[in-house]
């Protein structure tokens, strides 16, 4: 018989504290919400999951079969259908890790160019997966669920503050630049521009959606289908990120960890 089991990160309260409605994070006073908001938001912020599958969610049976990806497993089946051209690659990017989730997929694209392939020669799949996932949402949702405190998302512009919004949706232009090279074009748009295709887990999507629910005494499907309807126009939702990566290399992409 076998066992498994979808490892979070660990959160640094009980989960029956954290949920309580009487604990800090639950408070209603008008003084103290906010606050209150934004220290159950940070403790995310260490990881959802010490949750567990078993705490947050059902079995991985049971959610394989109970949770919808939005337009199905056969859409996302067939988005990887155009993944196109000799030099294949998919980026697994699990946590923020600064530039890296963003930079690599232009350098790739980058230094083929230098060797005579073009973009049309390239295929290039970004997973977005774990601790990831905001990187494929809408400021808004940064805003109102504070991502950068539950995520552990630095501010590019200063490392010692949380992002206040996606740091890599529409960069102003010479947001990013590197040493010896300058300007680098990495926003997520700028990426699609030339070819590079995202998708987002709704494993972690499901999990991290119920888990900031809960602490803020929402429904988790209505938080999640605004997490949904907050990614951004070309991000295919998949059933699992390890799903895709699956996917993706039996499409002939080479696996390359991002971060």
């Amino acid at each position: 018989m076998l066992f498994f089991f979808v490892a979070y990160p660990t959160l640094p309260e009980p989960l029956p504290y954290i949920f309580n409605k009487n604990s800090i994070f639950m408070s209603t006073n008008a003084n103290t919400g906010h606050t209150d908001r934004r220290k159950f938001l940070g403790s995310l912020a260490t990881g959802a999951a010490a949750l567990g599958i078993s705490t947050v969610a059902a079995p991985l049976q049971t959610f394989a079969e109970n949770n919808r990806i939005a337009g199905g497993v056969e859409d996302a089946d067939a988005w990887f259908n155009k993944v196109k051209g000799k030099h294949r690659v998919v980026f697994d990017a699990t946590h923020p890790n600064g530039v890296f989730p963003f930079a690599w997929p232009r350098v790739f694209l980058a230094t083929n160019a230098a060797t005579g392939s073009t973009e049309k020669d390239c295929g290039v799949v970004v997973v977005l997966r774990h601790d990831a996932i905001p990187y494929a949402m809408d400021t808004k949702l940064w805003e109102k669920y504070n991502f950068g405190e539950v995520f552990h998302v630095p501010d590019p512009a200063n490392a010692s503050e949380k992002a206040k919004k996606n740091p890599f949706w529409q960069p102003a232009p010479g947001t990013y630049k590197f040493p010896g090279i300058g300007e680098v074009q990495i926003g997520i748009n700028e990426l699609q521009a030339n070819g590079v295709m995202f998708c987002v887990c709704n494993a972690a999507l499901t999990v991290y959606s119920a888990a900031v629910a809960g602490g803020m005494g929402l429904k988790a499907e209505d938080v999640k289908k605004e997490w949904e309807a907050g990614l951004f126009p070309g991000i295919q939702i998949v059933p699992s990120g390890v799903w895709a990566l699956g996917r993706a290399q039996e499409k002939g992409c080479a696996y390359i960890f991002a971060g």
